[in-house]
C-alpha cells in the first residue's frame, strides 16, 4: 500500500519577497519574508504547529465529551541568532474556554496525546526527516 500523500505549490507573486501558496483543492495563502501580506514562513510554521495540535485537542475533548466554548492556542519562537535561524524553542499556551476545573485532567491528556502521538507537525519538526531538493530549470 502506498503511504499517503500531501502537496502544496508555492509561486512567486513577483512582488518583493511574497508567495502565494496552494495546498490540494484549499484557497490560496501568501507567504511573506516581511510579514506584509501574509505570514512569514517561520510565523507559519508556528501557525501549523498551532493548527495541527488545536485540531486533536478539539476532537480528543470532543470524544471525551468536553463541552467548550472556545479554544486558542498562542505560540511564540525564539530563533537563533545567526543563520539558519531556526527555531531554538517554541512555548506554546493552550487556552479553552467555558469548561470547568474539574475537565483540566482531560485538557492535559488531550494536549499530551496530540504532542505525543497524534499532531504529525509536530513529529515532522524531527531533525531526522530527511528532505529531497531536486532542481530544475525551465
Amino acid at each position: 500500500m502506498t503511504p499517503p500523500t500531501r502537496s502544496a505549490r508555492l509561486r512567486w507573486t513577483g512582488d518583493e519577497l511574497q508567495f502565494e501558496g496552494r495546498g490540494g483543492q484549499a484557497p490560496a495563502v501568501t507567504l511573506d519574508g516581511s510579514s506584509k501580506a501574509g505570514p512569514s514562513p517561520m510565523e507559519a510554521l508556528l501557525l501549523s504547529l498551532g493548527g495541527c495540535m488545536g485540531i486533536d485537542i478539539k476532537a480528543i475533548l470532543e470524544k471525551g465529551r468536553v463541552q467548550m466554548d472556545a479554544l486558542e492556542v498562542e505560540l511564540e519562537g525564539e530563533r537563533a541568532e545567526d543563520p539558519p535561524q531556526r527555531f531554538t524553542r517554541i512555548r506554546m499556551e493552550v487556552r479553552v474556554s467555558g469548561i470547568g476545573e474539574q475537565d483540566r485532567t482531560k485538557v492535559e491528556r488531550a494536549v499530551q496525546l496530540s504532542r505525543d502521538k497524534y499532531c504529525s507537525v509536530f513529529h515532522s519538526l524531527r531533525s531526522d526527516v530527511p528532505v529531497e531538493i531536486d532542481i530544475r530549470l525551465d
